[in-house]
């Protein structure tokens, strides 16, 4: 591969200063976004010794038409400039490492009298003590069983201040399993004992909390106190049994993560190894097979992102790269934990295996997701065959509408690509412009909003499915001639079986066929379309109940004299729902800015009686 002089013109007017540089693909804009200390020496990196670079890295060198550069003071300053260009503009080969809102964590709030454990999926700035995030919901509720099982915490989920409230303690208090402060003079010193033995073992500091309670129980036994020498023999024993069952990795018992990475052209993914007290606790894989940059930007662009996510962050991070800004990507991390630590990249020894472990399971996660990727190119070939189409539906939308007798009506539309969710491109519409009850005018509007825009449609899907039979299929046919598409893509309608009828399986109508598709012995390609149908109106449904919630909120604050758009609005931040605005007494509600003693009188009065 030859560089094009009009790039080899434009490196040796490239300054040698710190900065970014935004690399353009002929009609496609920017799609690759980077910073460098020294722009000219890394730039000349892409386009010389073209033959001696990786796959990928060519691959990216091929697309590329041209080139700008911003200059910086600092590669500090690049840092942030690189960040801030790749949130405006979302390159397609800078990688994206989404929030972790969907993962569970574990809370303890330890500014409580008496602390109970939650699971959570946000981070609150509120105090509390948060453990996470966890891949798994499942693996977080057997943590959460077996600290039940071994400390004597409260299980109840009772708020501090109704806690008195309880006439006689749960049947944990009766099983030996709570201390029941609801109902009897506990010992917060005793509770909060327990409480830090709790946030040991979810710390992984197991070792030492079994040491602890080994002298306790020796110290109890000296003292004849042997039922309760008895009791913590038991949670001795539990927490050895756990212990048994975790992976020593090294051998200096120190708190690291392990950040491995393999690319090939199939793509590229990164494993993350968590080890703590030298014990290793689990694995999470991410998938960023469309970058095409090279391993350590994306290693080092990949750390940056991953630990500005509420986590903790350990003292050491071992990478199975070089970090050319290894310096800087420490520096931001410091800041961001507020203690010292150190990027490692090892050669021998225990740290080493430990990498080769990480980037075992990085090319393992990239295979299998490989493996996959071909399945789903063959359920969409089969389905092309089977509904005679043209092309592979690489991108399927399905539409549905959702109502109550004519209430709140909203349309959503749900897609998935490659036979999977694309969750990002997921829309909802809110109708306006509908007489009340029609159905097929929800969806008229919906089809009109989503296709009726011109090249701010694209991309158009390959298969438009819509929730119905033929009346609707016909309904979505008519909309799309009238919007000049009706050629651009396929259209199907599914139905919902009649049992009445003695029909046994759904049923899928296409345009000028009187009976529905045959699926035969190919059930699976009919059970993916009912997934994709059952998404649609998953989606629909989440969003109609929202906008009703919205829409009984807004008319029960609306009652209330006193309470304009301002108090409403506070009100609403403070106590989340109606339920807990009812609830509250007076001085509650006077905590809320802006509310007087007539607006938190009107609210006892008007909400109390509804």
């Amino acid at each position: 591969m030859t560089i094009p002089e009009t790039l080899t013109e434009k490196l040796s007017h490239v300054s040698t200063s710190p900065g970014v540089y935004l690399m353009k693909e002929k009609g496609a804009g920017i799609i690759y976004v980077g910073k460098a200390s020294n722009l000219k020496k890394r730039l000349a990196s892409y386009f010389t010794r073209i033959k001696q670079q990786d796959i990928k890295t060519r691959a990216l060198v091929a697309k590329i038409e041209t080139f700008d550069t911003i200059v910086t003071k600092t590669e500090k300053e690049a840092l942030i400039l690189e960040s801030s260009l790749i949130r405006k503009h979302k390159p397609r080969y800078n990688i994206d490492l989404k929030d972790d809102k969907r993962y569970p964590f574990i809370r303890i709030n330890i500014k409580e009298e008496f602390p109970t454990l939650s699971i959570v999926r946000k981070i609150g700035n509120d105090g509390a003590l948060y453990f996470g995030p966890n891949s798994s919901s499942g693996a977080v509720r057997q943590t959460i069983k077996l600290i039940h099982r071994t400390f004597k915490l409260r299980k109840c989920k009772t708020k501090e201040k109704s806690l008195r409230n309880r006439s006689r303690p749960c049947l944990s208090f009766q099983m030996g399993d709570c201390l029941g402060p609801c109902c009897y003079d506990v010992s917060t010193v005793d509770y909060n004992g327990i409480v830090k033995e709790v946030i040991l073992f979810l710390k992984g500091r197991t070792p030492e909390l079994i040491s602890s309670i080994k002298n306790d129980m020796l110290n109890a036994a000296e003292n004849l106190e042997f039922e309760r020498a008895s009791q913590m023999r038991d949670k001795m024993f539990a927490l050895k049994k756990t212990l048994e069952k975790q992976v020593a990795v090294t051998t200096d018992f120190a708190d690291r993560d392990v950040a491995g990475i393999f690319s090939s052209p199939m793509g590229c993914f990164i494993t993350v190894l968590h080890v703590q007290n030298g014990f290793m606790l689990g694995a999470r894989d991410f998938n960023f097979s469309n970058t095409l940059a090279p391993d350590r930007e994306v290693m080092s662009s990949f750390l940056r992102q991953y630990y500005k996510l509420p986590r903790t962050i350990p003292k050491e991070i071992l990478v199975s790269v070089n970090l050319e800004d290894k310096v800087l990507v420490e520096d931001t991390l410091r800041l961001e934990s507020g203690h010292g630590l150190r990027i490692m990249h090892p050669q021998r020894g225990d740290k080493a295996a430990l990498m080769e472990i990480a980037v075992g399971n990085a090319k393992k996660a990239l295979e299998e997701f490989a493996e996959s990727d071909q399945a789903a190119t063959e359920l969409m070939n089969r389905l092309m065959r089977k509904l005679n189409m043209t092309t592979p539906p690489k991108r399927i939308e399905c539409i549905d509408n959702s109502n109550i007798s004519g209430s709140n009506p909203v349309s959503g539309i749900v897609v998935f690509e490659d036979g999977k969710p694309k969750k990002s491109d997921y829309r909802t519409y809110k109708i306006r412009n509908t007489q009340k009850g029609d159905d097929y005018a929800y969806m008229a509007e919906a089809m009109k909003r989503r296709f009726g825009k011109g090249d701010d449609s694209l991309p158009l899907p390959d298969l438009l499915m819509v929730d119905g039979g033929k009346g609707q299929l016909n309904i979505a046919l008519a909309n799309l001639k009238a919007l000049n598409l009706e050629d651009k893509f396929s259209v199907i309608g599914i139905a919902k079986k009649d049992e009445k009828k003695g029909e046994t399986a759904d049923k899928v109508f296409q345009p000028n066929r009187a009976n529905p598709v045959i699926f035969g012995r190919d059930e699976g390609l009919l059970l993916f379309l009912m997934q994709v149908r059952d998404e649609a109106h998953r989606f629909a449904i989440t969003f109609h109940k929202k906008q009703r919630t919205k829409s009984t909120i807004k008319s029960a604050l609306d009652t209330v004299p006193g309470i304009g758009e301002k108090r409403k609005f506070a009100l609403l931040r403070h106590f989340k729902s109606i339920k807990k605005i009812r609830e509250a007494d007076q001085e509650e509600l006077l905590k809320v800015p802006g509310m007087n003693s007539k607006a938190a009188d009107n609210i006892k009065k008007y909400l109390g009686e509804s």
